[in-house]
């Protein structure tokens, strides 16, 4: 079930670094203090569970900072990663009360959150709100279906670059900046062993594949996790993709 740790030093709506790209991006002033009155922020510790598949959900929200994992787990106990929660991505399914996965904070999670029953009310008469989440819930299906092609065709070298290139890109568009426009810098957000379970690919792989990359001088590194991209094209070369096209923006 939900974790029962608030958040009380949450951003302002207006100070809100995901504003722009969340499913309130369209809402006008008298929209958002209506959202206010049904909000609220919680905070997950790395590792913390944020829901359980299978757990009813009473709430519906999005991420304002740090990243979780969706995993879905088949009867003989055997888990696989299906996706990644990045910030301003949605939580939840309005109409449906149950969780479909499990829902895992890979680093410390800031979500805002809203009650599901009003929020779903508020759709019904806010279209700001509904067509905001027509558009988010296609881009996703989207980045689903690239994502079957990283799975199912692309090497480990590409899909090493592709998962770079995704979390490079959605970093350089929540501080509003253009991907294309200089160097790209960004933190890692998962380990190597969950890059690994991720991609369907062994540790070693994604070792000696991120090793490769950075010999090549494709991205740079500072430790294990501190990522520079030089060149954003020539990253999307690797992955496999043309500059406008991509998986996740």
């Amino acid at each position: 079930m939900l974790n029962e740790r608030s958040f009380s030093t949450a951003p302002d709506c207006g100070d809100c670094p995901i504003r722009h790209r969340a499913v309130c991006a369209r809402c006008e002033n008298d929209e958002l203090e209506k959202l206010e009155q049904i909000k609220y922020y919680r905070k997950f510790e790395a590792g913390q569970s944020i829901i359980w598949a299978g757990d009813r959900m009473d709430f519906v929200g999005s991420v304002v900072s740090g990243i979780a994992t969706l995993s879905q787990a088949m009867e003989d106990g055997r888990t696989q990663m299906v996706g990644l929660l990045l910030p301003s991505d949605f939580v939840g399914r309005p109409g449906r009360n149950v969780a479909a996965y499990d829902v895992v904070a890979t680093t410390d999670v800031v979500m805002c959150c809203f009650r599901r029953a009003p929020f779903e009310d508020m759709m019904q008469r806010t279209p700001h709100i509904a067509q905001r989440l027509l558009e988010m819930t296609l881009d996703e299906l989207d980045a689903a279906r690239e994502w079957m092609l990283v799975l199912g065709r692309k090497t480990a070298r590409e899909k090493i670059a592709s998962l770079l290139s995704i979390i490079a890109r959605r970093d350089a568009t929540l501080n509003k900046r253009g991907p294309e426009t200089g160097a790209v810098v960004f933190d890692l957000p998962l380990t190597r062993e969950a890059m690994a379970d991720y991609l369907g690919l062994t540790l070693e792989t994604v070792s000696r594949q991120i090793s490769a990359l950075r010999k090549d001088g494709v991205i740079a590194l500072e430790g294990k996790r501190h990522v520079t991209v030089p060149d954003m094209s020539r990253l999307m070369e690797e992955a496999g993709d043309d500059a406008d096209g991509g998986l996740l923006v």
